[in-house]
């Protein structure tokens, strides 16, 4: 029985390999395997580098953001902190367009964080405040407010919030020492 090699299967893997080679100096893009070890070696480069990219990008816009903000007597690491304490949330690509494009509109922002401070320490950060709302339409809810997001919770859950404050353990001797007493006067 004659040996089947599909030669036709081969080959178009080969002839994709040299084209991928196009342009390569030397053996590189012509002999075949010298060809096939340059095209795997290029395309992992390929597959590194596409990550690489969004890096380097990334990187010129905090330059650019750094290079606009030096300006009004900021560092960019400042100017960060306190758009994150005035909870404005644009991407460093929009700053940096706005930073080379559009002057004025970044000089807004600018004025408008100016006079923020920085909540990236704990000994800065608001202290979390509970808050309880009431209604007769809906049920009645527990907000817990903290600096940058609000968190509702049931009423149900309001003896779980209390447990972990710190007046906890002097409410629940006032409810033991108050139970007893009307255990007493019952008797």
């Amino acid at each position: 029985m004659p040996r089947s090699v599909n030669h036709v299967a081969s080959k178009a893997r080969r002839k994709k390999v040299l084209k991928m080679a196009k342009g390569y100096f030397g053996r590189r893009k012509n002999v075949w395997t010298v060809a096939k070890n340059a095209v795997e070696k290029g395309l992992t480069y390929a597959y590194r580098d596409r990550k690489q990219k969004k890096r380097n990008v990334r990187s010129v816009w905090i330059v650019r953001i750094n290079a606009a903000v030096r300006e009004y007597g900021m560092s960019y690491s400042e100017f960060i902190g306190k758009l994150n304490a005035k909870n404005i949330t644009l991407s460093r690509k929009a700053l940096a367009d706005l930073a080379l494009n559009h002057p004025e509109a970044f000089k807004a922002i600018i004025n408008e964080v100016k006079d923020a401070t920085p909540v990236s320490r704990p000994d800065n950060a608001p202290r979390p405040k509970t808050v309880v709302v009431a209604s007769e339409a809906a049920p009645k809810k527990v907000t817990k407010v903290s600096a940058p997001k609000a968190e509702v919770v049931f009423e149900t859950e309001v003896e779980a919030i209390a447990e972990t404050t710190e007046e906890a353990p002097a409410k629940k001797a006032r409810a033991t020492k108050a139970k007893k007493e009307e255990e007493g006067s019952e008797e």
